[in-house]
């Protein structure tokens, strides 16, 4: 299942199956019904982020400058430092591998960092619970967020998003950093010299220049810091 691809990285052989994307319209539904907005998951991020927006409901605008689509947002739990979807979550739609249709409940749902327990075949849709706002306070907020994270993220450059998530207490950019790979190069691919978390490509990369760096930076981090990092990126 593909989503936005915000966070994939396909290695050069490409990928032994089929591989479906719900990009129809038919997936992409957003409704908004007072408090509550329900959203295919083919569904980008930010059209549902601005649908909330434009109806004063916030709660998802801690999600600004998050790519991709609802659901990959829902299979990974995306999110930063000011909130991750998962909390707003109130049901999901999800089609399992015997092809039955089920709609979770909350209270059958689990969220933690990156993590969901959405693993069904197909996530089809989900609705979260938001509360009402001022738009232009909630478009401030926004603002001031995404000024932040241009700021802090090679957002010019292509990458596939954050390479590895934070373990605890500690942040996985500062690791390689302090390991010294912070503007390493392999290939076309190199560790972002704004947020070592990053790898940003330049035409020419390919996916095995992206694995070489991934695999330096999980050897040096933990011969000297003693820390396995986990990926966060999904490979294919």
């Amino acid at each position: 299942m593909l989503g936005g691809g915000s966070n994939l990285l396909v290695r050069d052989e490409g990928v032994a199956g089929v591989v479906l994307s719900l990009s129809d319209p038919a997936f992409s539904k957003i409704e908004v019904d007072g408090t509550r907005i329900t959203a295919g998951a083919g569904a980008s991020l930010s059209h549902l982020i601005s649908h909330s927006v434009k109806a004063g409901l916030a709660g998802l605008d801690v999600l600004v400058g998050i790519p991709g689509s609802v659901g990959g947002a829902l299979h990974g739990n995306a999110g930063g430092k000011s909130g991750d979807i998962g909390q707003h979550v109130r049901t999901a739609k999800v089609l399992t591998i015997s092809g039955e249709v089920y709609v979770r409940q909350e209270d059958e749902l689990s969220f933690a960092y990156r993590f969901s327990s959405l693993n069904e075949l197909i996530i089809l849709e989900a609705s979260f619970e938001l509360h009402h706002e001022d738009p232009e306070e909630i478009t401030r907020r926004m603002r001031k967020l995404w000024i932040m994270k241009k700021a802090t993220q090679p957002l010019t450059f292509q990458s596939a998003g954050c390479i590895f998530k934070n373990p605890r207490g500690m942040s996985a950019g500062w690791l390689i950093e302090q390991a010294g790979l912070k503007g390493t190069k392999v290939g076309e691919a190199e560790f972002s010299d704004r947020h070592a978390n990053f790898i940003v490509t330049r035409p020419g990369a390919t996916s095995q220049d992206v694995l070489k760096l991934i695999d330096l930076a999980q050897a040096k981090v933990s011969s000297q810091f003693g820390v396995d990092l986990e990926l966060e990126v999904q490979i294919w």
